[in-house]
């Protein structure tokens, strides 16, 4: 085991006033903060249990300044419900979420309920690394979480080890990338957590070397990012572009000015609002934050919700949602395949506004024994969890893709509007 990084109580201070951001922001003007509403909309509106979710939409709403005070008190009872729940069933991603909005909400009364929780992610992040020192060299979950949760740690005075973080955190490393191509979500956590890393190794590395591999790292995962920066100026795609830009934000003296139009970035993303994009909470959540010029690393400068004086001050603006036919006087007919070792296909008929997670059941009911699958309930809607019996495999890297005309899908079966003639299926698969 290497080196643990945990700074005194007086380097935490320190480092909370340190910026958290270099050069490159750009945000949405005051003037234009009408068309954040439907983002704010969507999360106000919606219902939330189980925690998790309130969590990721507290820790948006507060990083944001949307003054919500009843929704906030909602939200935080939600959270805390995280502090109930037996240890062995939260994620480090989770645990690391929930401590990153309690804190952003903290009464320093509670102060020792959150020491209490760094110590349990603590011990989830053990568990991660142990996992990842047997054969094959997966975490327990995945680098997402792994990077939130050394985010978590680093920021709230947590132990981390810094040689196992130069060990396995190589831009290289193939827990980056999903399906053979670079996750701009999951580069863009690390970033975060690196930064944070970063600027408390600058206290305590006395060599450089230590200080030099994160620098190097941080560069590299930054430059990935922006390799797969489109045309339009996302990044990734829609969903990744909120996380990706506060990645950006923080990483700005690694990457020259020209190589990336952040206005044009946040002029898309504008546009994709306005489109109905971001209508599920957790992406209204993810999006968010970064359209005000801020990221997670700014979760220290934030106090009690319960007086807060946020920018927007406002009743609850009226929902929007996308438009999609529902009529059922209407139907379309869509060809779909499970493709294992064998591939099975059948033409469905399904009312036109019908998602992929209809058809799946409408191919179910036509051949149960081929066409049978089951999905679990995530914060970004029903995920699909196997496949005539066959069921996903973390340690094995194993999943069911889902996929339209042979593309991979940007969103999940419970969002994705299907199209007549659509050729649909989904596909054992291995990241």
């Amino acid at each position: 085991m290497g080196r643990p990084q945990q700074l005194p109580l007086a380097g935490l201070l320190l480092l909370s006033l340190l910026p958290s951001q270099l050069c490159t922001i750009c945000k949405v003007s005051k003037e234009n903060y009408s068309l954040l509403n439907p983002l704010i909309s969507t999360m106000v509106n919606s219902k939330y249990a189980g925690g998790i979710q309130a969590a990721n939409v507290l820790l948006s709403l507060k990083l944001a300044g949307v003054d919500h005070q009843s929704l906030e008190k909602q939200l935080i009872q939600e959270a805390k419900y995280i502090e109930e729940k037996k240890e062995s069933n939260l994620t480090s991603g989770q645990l690391a979420l929930a401590i990153l909005a309690l804190r952003a909400c903290q009464n320093p009364n509670e102060s020792d309920k959150h020491l209490q929780l760094v110590s349990q992610l603590e011990e989830k992040f053990r568990e991660e690394i142990e996992h990842m020192g047997v054969p094959g060299g997966n975490p327990k979950t995945n680098y997402y979480q792994l990077s939130l949760a050394v985010l978590a740690l680093c920021l709230f005075n947590g132990s981390y080890s810094i040689t196992e973080l130069n060990t396995y955190f190589t831009p290289e490393n193939k827990n980056f990338y999903f399906g053979g191509r670079f996750s701009v979500d999951t580069g863009a956590m690390a970033v975060l957590a690196l930064s944070c890393v970063e600027k408390s190794v600058r206290q305590t590395d006395t060599n450089g070397e230590d200080l030099q591999n994160i620098k190097n790292y941080t560069e590299s995962l930054a430059k990935k990012i922006l390799s797969e920066k489109k045309e339009n100026g996302l990044l990734g795609n829609a969903f990744s572009t909120g996380q990706a830009m506060q990645a950006l934000f923080v990483s700005s003296a690694y990457y020259k000015e020209k190589e990336w139009n952040c206005q044009q970035t946040l002029d898309t993303v504008l546009e994709e609002i306005s489109q109905g994009t971001f209508h599920l909470p957790i992406a209204a959540a993810q999006v968010l934050p970064a359209l005000m010029g801020k990221t997670y690393l700014d979760v220290n400068n934030y106090s009690s919700c319960a007086n807060n004086s946020g920018l927007f001050n406002s009743s609850t603006p009226e929902p929007t949602t996308p438009v999609e036919p529902t009529s059922p006087s209407t139907w379309i007919s869509v060809n779909y395949t499970v493709q294992i070792q064998e591939t099975f296909s059948i033409e469905v008929t399904v009312p036109k506004g019908s998602v992929f997670l209809n058809v799946m059941e409408e191919a179910q009911k036509m051949n149960y024994t081929v066409f049978r699958f089951s999905f679990v309930d995530s914060m970004w809607g029903p995920y699909i969890t196997s496949v005539e019996g066959l069921e996903e495999n973390r340690e094995n890297r194993t999943y069911w893709q889902l996929l339209s005309g042979g593309e991979p899908l940007k969103e999940g079966c419970g969002n994705y509007v299907v199209h007549n003639r659509d050729y649909l299926e989904v596909r054992w698969s291995k990241y």
